[in-house]
């Protein structure tokens, strides 16, 4: 059995740590994290439980924990492997690209990349939007399958978005908004983010997805399969 370990003497702190440091060395399993810290059951399984509703941690489909989305290592390599596939997107489309990640009760655009010319939707990297409204709303809703206090959009158009793998929304965030999103999962099938297509809803009129649903799904595919 391992043994913890305090370095700055915030027995918390440095608890959750020590679970962080085990499950990303490798994927483990409860008995695995308790082997490698030396940590009692019940508070290895509380820390990595909350470090998964963190986005730290997240887990493999055979139910071991591992590194999680919002680690930052993975966001960086995230972004990295999003930037030419999205610079390909907004070349074909002329629209506003986003990446977006669910971070707590909101969501969080950490890449963009816009249009030099014309109208056009700017949400800067760092930006946050509320869950209850939008494509990639419904996308992090269906996919980490979720319940959105005061949602827009219907249970229905969750479950189409799931069925799908796609989402549009039109003037439900803001008006003359349009926009349609996909979700980008790792092999596990974990959502690591959603890539949206967002414009005038004049230009993406009749159906955002009629226009882009095929392209997006391809380009969220694609960056799914590098991660």
């Amino acid at each position: 059995m391992g043994e913890y370990s305090a370095v700055s003497g915030i027995k918390v702190l440095d608890r959750a740590v020590a679970i962080m440091m085990a499950a990303t060395n490798r994927p483990s399993s409860l008995s695995d994290l308790c082997e490698e810290t030396g940590l009692p059951r019940a508070t290895a399984h509380r820390l990595a439980t909350a470090l998964e509703a963190h986005r730290i941690l997240t887990r493999t489909a055979d139910g071991r924990w591992t590194a999680g989305p919002a680690l930052p290592g993975n966001r960086d390599h995230l972004i990295e492997a999003a930037t030419p596939i999205m610079e390909q997107l907004l070349e074909t489309t002329g629209e506003s690209i986003q990446l977006y990640q669910h971070t707590g009760d909101t969501r969080t655009c950490i890449a963009s990349k816009e249009p030099s010319h014309g109208l056009h939707n700017v949400v800067p990297a760092g930006r946050q939007l509320p869950l209850n409204s939008g494509s990639a709303a419904r996308i992090i809703a269906a996919f980490e399958d979720i319940e959105i206090p005061d949602a827009l959009y219907s249970q229905a158009d969750v479950d189409k978005a799931r069925e799908l793998g796609y989402s549009e929304s039109i003037e439900e965030r803001e008006a003359g908004l349009a926009s349609i999103s996909a979700p980008v999962l790792n092999a596990a099938g974990t959502l690591m983010a959603v890539l949206s297509i967002s414009g005038s809803a004049e230009r993406f009129r009749p159906s955002p997805a009629d226009k882009y649903a095929t392209l997006l799904s391809d380009a969220a595919q694609r960056l799914g399969a590098l991660l």
